[in-house]
């Protein structure tokens, strides 16, 4: 007996745990805009260097804006890009050079003189395209040129900030509850997010992109084991996977709120002020009964217990279910809890040393990969919304796939899978001739869709693995190389320059070694969640402890038979004596 029984008693998975994951899920719809924000509220609108009085400038010349275009006309004072085709982004003629406006002919005869006019970095900062964008932090501070490195070092801070939270939350919720923690994560996240958008410099904004952050882990970390451990053992598969859509989802909410408001501002009060509302509701759920008993506060559990009896129609279970019931199934539990358990006891034991060594690698592939790709999308040249919406619709098919692999293969295969089909895609990116974009765009958001199926597994895994007493130190511990990972991402970008290909085979690379080690975790399908460290060690203990144990056990019988039966020969001499 145990917990697992006394959830099919009241009720299984009934309305109580169906309006307990939605109510939980919801959020998830903005949670994929946190993480992906910053392709919009950082994007980077085209640009050149301003030059003051241009118009009248050209009118000193006798030249009138009839006469030539706009863009004709900063010809005389931007030079053209390396390829030929685009302005310079950071530079400027010192003098105007009107004898660039004649006729084309003229102008090619003078290309081989461009290198040796005389240019000038942009002393009066940047005039921006805003065709995509009216205005984003890049714009906001001129993260151009020079400081265009800041755009990257703002997503990277953001990323810390969930890094630091996977780390605090982790063991705090383990400490003072899975409910206070997601409650309090809520507001932080609602106030801070809301905050940014009035950040007066960009030191400012990224101290509460990194706050915020923070907020994010405890929100992902705690509504994940709010949701595992409510959910009988047949159910986590489906509601861990159906829940991973409104995430999903959300990546399209995030491309038509960009869309529509297109001012980062706006847009960063329009996907953090929600939170408000979650915070709100968010004091109807029910704090884990399990985590309530075992830190000896079974009178709590038992009310909630109750509660669910209650909402899931079955009211004689109230009378039934006692503290003494309660205890008695959970008794080995709560014997285990009378110890301290700390991260330490993450890699203390064998099985759990295994478990956690794989995680950490799992978890910082899969989000190196996925971040590798999801980032940066403008670098795929179509419609930034266009391709965030696309990048979500592939989401789904696979994620379905993904169900049915959880389902009928185990977590173990589909993780493994997920993880090697998506670096299968990335390495076949890197034999596609670069002017065949619409092919290298649906191999990345194929590869995007499998470490999307990847993260789903991951978060349920995880979960099933760990045991209740630790179960949110793991998810933080692992998790925490995961942020890792989504930091080091966008860095690996800057080996381009050295070789284009390299940050496509450092991604797959990752993503195969991952997908390999997965092998090596252990199954969860359809197994009761684990609540001690020695439950984990004696459900997935390898088959050559247990022979080691059995023939320990085997070699100590046999001394004792040895030792009886060399007494019984003694004792038989000496009545012979007598």
């Amino acid at each position: 007996m145990g917990f697992a029984d006394l959830l099919n008693d009241v009720g299984g998975f009934g309305r109580f745990q169906w309006i307990h994951v939605t109510l939980l899920s919801i959020p998830g719809l903005l949670m994929a805009s946190q993480n992906l924000l910053n392709n919009f509220t950082a994007g980077m609108p085209g640009h050149h260097c301003t030059i003051p009085n241009r118009t009248s400038i050209a009118s000193s010349q006798n030249i009138s804006q009839s006469e030539v275009d706009d863009r004709e006309l900063l010809r005389a004072f931007i030079p053209m890009d390396a390829s030929g085709t685009k302005l310079s982004k950071c530079t400027r003629y010192v003098e105007a050079q009107w004898h660039l406006l004649e006729s084309n002919a003229s102008v090619i005869g003078h290309q081989a003189n461009f290198s040796e006019l005389e240019t000038e970095i942009c002393l009066d900062g940047w005039t921006y395209d805003k065709t995509e964008f009216l205005s984003t932090v890049v714009s906001e501070w001129d993260l151009v040129c020079t400081l265009r490195p800041m755009k990257q070092m703002s997503q990277t801070i953001y990323m810390g900030g969930v890094l630091a939270g996977a780390i605090i939350f982790g063991g705090l919720s383990d400490r003072f509850g899975r409910k206070a923690l997601l409650i309090w994560s809520y507001f932080q996240l609602a106030t801070l997010g809301t905050c940014t958008a009035f950040s007066p410099s960009f030191m400012t904004y990224c101290i509460f992109r990194f706050m915020t952050g923070m907020a994010v882990s405890g929100v992902i970390l705690n509504t994940v084991s709010l949701k595992v451990e409510w959910i009988p053992t047949k159910s986590r598969t489906l509601v861990g996977t159906l829940s991973s859509f409104f995430f999903t989802f959300g990546q399209m909410v995030l491309a038509g709120i960009a869309h529509s408001l297109r001012d980062w501002r706006k847009l960063q009060v329009a996907v953090c002020a929600p939170f408000f509302l979650f915070f709100l509701y968010s004091w109807w759920y029910s704090e884990s009964a399990r985590w309530l008993v075992l830190n000896r506060r079974s009178d709590k559990a038992l009310k909630h217990i109750h509660r669910v009896a209650r909402i899931n129609r079955k009211p004689e279970m109230v009378e039934k279910i006692t503290l003494e019931v309660l205890e008695c199934h959970m008794h080995k539990e709560v014997q285990s809890s009378k110890t301290t358990h700390t991260a330490y006891d993450l890699i203390r034991t064998t099985v759990m040393r295994r478990i956690s060594l794989c995680l950490m690698v799992v978890w910082f592939s899969t989000s190196f990969a996925y971040y590798g790709l999801a980032m940066d999308l403008q670098k795929f040249g179509v419609n930034i919304y266009l391709i965030q919406i696309i990048f979500g619709l592939v989401d789904f098919p696979a994620k379905l796939v993904a169900l049915g692999s959880l389902t009928f293969l185990g977590r173990r295969i589909t993780q493994g899978t997920c993880l090697l089909m998506s670096a299968l895609m990335i390495f076949t990116n890197i034999f596609v001739p670069t002017d065949m974009q619409s092919i290298r765009t649906t191999l990345a958001c194929l590869g995007k869709a499998f470490t999307s199926a990847s993260f789903t597994c991951i978060y349920l895994f995880t979960g099933e693995l760990y045991p209740t007493v630790i179960r949110q130190t793991g998810m933080g511990f692992t998790s925490t190389m995961a942020r890792v990972g989504s930091m080091a991402a966008p860095a690996v970008l800057i080996l381009e320059e050295m070789l284009p290909a390299l940050p496509s085979i450092i991604y797959g690379g990752a993503a195969v070694v991952a997908g390999i080690i997965a092998f090596f975790l252990p199954e969860t399908l359809n197994i009761p969640l684990p609540d001690t460290i020695e439950d984990v060690e004696e459900k997935w203990a390898s088959k050559k402890l247990d022979a080691e144990k059995q023939a320990k056990k085997e070699a100590v019988a046999l001394r004792e038979m040895k030792k009886g039966a060399v007494e019984g020969d003694g004792e038989i001499t000496g009545l012979n004596a007598l």
